[in-house]
């Protein structure tokens, strides 16, 4: 399994945990925390990996970039993280 693919898993079932989706959003730079510091650069390119794809939305604010899960491409995302990490997301 490519490394990219597993952080990128990684953090939709954060950002799903967290149920921040739709206009629950999350600073852009505090996705890289949980993860080792080494790994931060790979969870950016993940992150807006991830915005292109649509499955994260983007907000940009007067104090930085928030970013959200996509809430129409739920059945994806949920599908993903239990295909790939084995958890089953509410």
């Amino acid at each position: 399994m490519d490394s990219l693919e597993l952080v990128k898993t990684k953090l939709l079932f954060k950002l799903a945990r967290r149920r921040n989706w739709g206009n629950s959003h999350t600073a852009f730079d505090n996705l890289k925390k949980g993860f080792k510091p080494r790994e931060h650069l790979l969870v950016k390119r993940a992150a807006e990996e991830l915005i292109k794809e649509n499955l994260l939305f983007k907000k940009p604010t007067g104090y930085g970039l928030h970013v959200s899960l996509n809430h129409k491409r739920a059945p994806e995302i949920k599908q993903m993280i239990y295909e790939l990490l084995g958890i089953k997301v509410d």
